[in-house]
């Protein structure tokens, strides 16, 4: 829904709130990709729920004083590349040059070349860059897009006004700006690209897509096998790449209305060539808003899309958070013989996000999601291979079906109207009709019902006092994984498919739950007694001390067995041990969701020692009352020789101004054989108010103690 609450239909870029004075228009969201509204000049980005709700009580969102990345973009695109593909090569480009906890700032000549949802497509995938946000300027693209969205000319004349004033209007011939840094992109050089298998940053140029697919398998020392799928009567032979799930989805693209015309007339000229997708191919459309799908179907491409099994299936996060639904099961069953791909139009394609059936997904401008979905693999050239052949057996090539760019730009015109806006906004709040009869009894406190599997009372005030009694010490905390880069909220605490036999389907089955009614992590955040069992449960998930087995297990050091991580935590909280997490760079990449510190927490974990943290990662966990330790530079648990059978011990921390004393401190891993290894690690308490937070015992704790004094 971000895409119709904030790009759509809400207020425009200042407030003025009865006072004669008019400010910059900021937002916070628990949508961590917040930043999109970035793209029509609004400065936001995106917290945990744990901040936001903080921050709705009214506690204020803190934050150092942030470096400045200027990117000055020159140039303009060349016909066939889309907003997706600047997005894909930023998150290229700036997880090279590191931004995490910088502010982007785009300008230069090359901006007002983009549209106002071009630059929002561009803002979408800050947190893949790894920054803040990734602010535009202002100027008549701007204007004209707030118009359109149903902004009054008084409310467009001030945001105009206000953004001369401030110097904030896109002008190439003012002064230069000073930024901590500054990268230049020419625009003309952006290639059409894919990402992928399962990191938003692994860019690949399209015309190199099969080449590279074919050296990803090569790495990953997959043998040429096959697997045979029936489907209709006839036999397919599939091998690696066989596309699972094609999925034209999310906030990401979806606010563009040209990419998303382009894809419904990628899906007309391939069915009028006589295409169709493969038949083992899932396809999905989620169209971002109900205003991009009535742009469909204004311009007449609702129904090619449906010719090519392309349905609308809803609204909000689909395929890219892991709602992509269930395989058909033929394919289900070839997915421990091969690895099943999908495409996606989205954000993230992160391992096991988008099944936990599909080992490789990459990321795409939407209208070659339906190119691939045709093709039905990845080991295509698209350049050169045949997607198919037409009725009279002609082949058919890519470059037969991309959308004429004029059309594009014609369809744009004649349908994207205000209209369109306001009719899309048309009870956007009020909901439908189960919505309206759900049932609230007035009440001063929630009413718990303690048979739901869905929603039940959490123990995070469970024993807290009036007074802050801080942190107990960190004293032989046992290692419940040793993880190395890259490890994301989603490999955490996952939000899609309950796996079976594993500790959260045991608990749902022993309270009546079926199986064929699990639903998903995600539908049940409100269930700590699912959610914690699921903490670390994500089938992709590689644990050092698991002797390579994947998914949510790791050694018990209460038994020296391999077993589920939830038991391990629990027999280490029978033993009075707390817990610990070791792990490599960029631990916490990915959705802002406060689960991964919330599950953790609840599994008794009190320390995350990592080589560096994403931002909005690093603060819920200190919202949660875990403390995040940072390795010195060049050192982690490998160059160590820690392998997590240590019990680890951290030295004392004084909060009691704020910032922690000392700011370093010396951490002791302690072997079975008595021996042990002494290192420092910075204290990543970064604000005084963060270290109140955490002395309190997380974020929760200080809110009801400052609105109880």
């Amino acid at each position: 829904k971000f895409a119709s609450v904030v790009m759509e239909s809400p207020a425009g870029l200042t407030g003025a709130d009865g006072e004669p004075v008019v400010y910059f228009d900021t937002l916070v969201g628990t949508d961590s990709h917040t930043p999109t509204a970035n793209g029509i000049g609004v400065l936001g980005w995106g917290v945990g729920g744990i901040e936001a709700e903080a921050a709705a009580l009214g506690q204020p969102i803190t934050t150092l004083v942030p470096r400045v990345i200027g990117v000055k973009l020159t140039g303009e695109l060349a016909a066939g590349v889309s907003a997706m593909d600047v997005s894909l090569t930023f998150a290229s480009m700036l997880r090279e040059r590191g931004v995490v906890g910088c502010f982007v700032e785009c300008f230069g000549p090359g901006v007002s070349g983009l549209s106002a949802t071009q630059r929002a497509c561009i803002s979408n995938m800050t947190p893949e860059y790894g920054s803040t946000c990734t602010l535009f300027p202002v100027d008549e693209k701007t204007l004209e897009y707030l118009r359109l969205t149903g902004r009054s000319d008084d409310q467009v004349a001030l945001v105009e006004a206000y953004a001369k004033a401030q110097g904030y209007w896109n002008d190439p011939n003012a002064a230069p700006r000073v930024y901590s840094d500054v990268i230049e992109l020419d625009l003309g050089s952006v290639q059409p690209s894919i990402a992928g298998p399962s990191r938003p940053h692994d860019r690949i140029a399209l015309a190199d897509a099969g080449e590279r697919f074919r050296a990803i398998c090569a790495e990953r020392g997959l043998d040429d096998v096959t697997a045979h799928v029936e489907i209709g009567g006839v036999d397919h032979e599939l091998t690696h790449g066989a596309i699972a799930i094609a999925a034209v989805t999310s906030c990401t693209t979806a606010t563009d209305q040209a990419m998303m015309i382009a894809t419904g007339l990628m899906a007309r000229n391939a069915a009028e060539r006589g295409l169709a997708p493969a038949p083992w191919v899932k396809t999905i459309l989620a169209p971002g808003s109900r205003a991009t799908e009535l742009l469909l179907e204004r311009a007449g491409l609702t129904e090619p899309l449906r010719q090519l099994g392309f349905f609308t299936c809803g609204f909000g996060c689909m395929s890219c958070i892991g709602n992509s639904g269930p395989l058909m099961e033929q394919m289900h069953a070839i997915a421990d013989d091969i690895e099943l791909a999908s495409v996606l139009s989205g954000n993230r394609n992160f391992e096991g996000r988008i099944s936990p059936d599909v080992s490789q997904n990459y990321l795409m401008q939407p209208a070659n999601v339906i190119a691939y979905a045709i093709a039905g693999t990845m080991d295509i050239d698209l350049a050169k291979d045949a997607l198919g052949v037409d009725g009279d057996g002609n082949p058919v090539y890519f470059a037969d079906i991309v959308p004429d760019e004029a059309e594009v730009a014609a369809l744009v015109d004649q349908y994207v109207t205000a209209d369109l806006y306001e009719q899309g906004a048309a009870g956007m709040f009020e909901g439908d009709a189960a919505w309206q009869a759900l049932g609230a009894e007035p009440s001063d406190t929630f009413a718990w019902d303690e048979a739901s599997t869905y929603v039940r009372r959490p123990p995070y005030f469970d024993g807290m006092g009036r007074a802050v009694e801080g942190q107990a010490p960190i004293e032989g905390a046992r290692v419940l994984g040793n993880f190395g880069d890259f490890i994301t909220t989603d490999h955490i605490s996952p939000a899609g498919a309950i796996a079976p036999d594993m500790p959260a389907a045991e608990y749902l089955e022993a309270h009546g739950v079926a199986p064929a009614d699990f639903n998903t992590y995600g539908s049940r955040r409100g269930n700590h007694e699912v959610m914690m069992r699921g903490t670390f449960a994500n089938v992709k998930l590689a644990n050092k001390l698991a002797c390579g087995r994947k998914g949510g297990w790791t050694r018990d050091f209460t038994t020296g067995e391999i077993a589920p991580l939830y038991y391990a935590a629990e027999h280490y909280r029978a033993a009075g041990a707390p817990a610990a997490v070791l792990a490599g760079k960029m631990y916490g990449s990915g959705s802002s969701r406060d689960w991964a510190a919330k599950g953790p927490m609840l599994l008794g974990v009190r320390v995350a020692i990592a080589e560096s943290f994403e931002r909005i990662h690093r603060s819920n966990l200190i919202g949660m009352g875990i403390l995040p330790l940072q390795f010195a530079e060049g050192q982690n648990a490998d160059e160590l020789g820690l392998d997590g059978s240590e019990t680890i011990t951290v030295a004392p921390i004084d909060f009691s101004a704020g910032l922690p004393v000392p700011a370093v401190v010396q951490v002791t891993a302690e072997r079975a054989d008595g021996s042990a290894v002494t290192f420092d690690a910075t204290v990543r308490i970064d604000t005084p108010t963060e270290g109140r937070y955490y002395e309190n015992g997380g974020i929760l704790q200080y809110v009801l103690r400052d609105l109880i004094d």
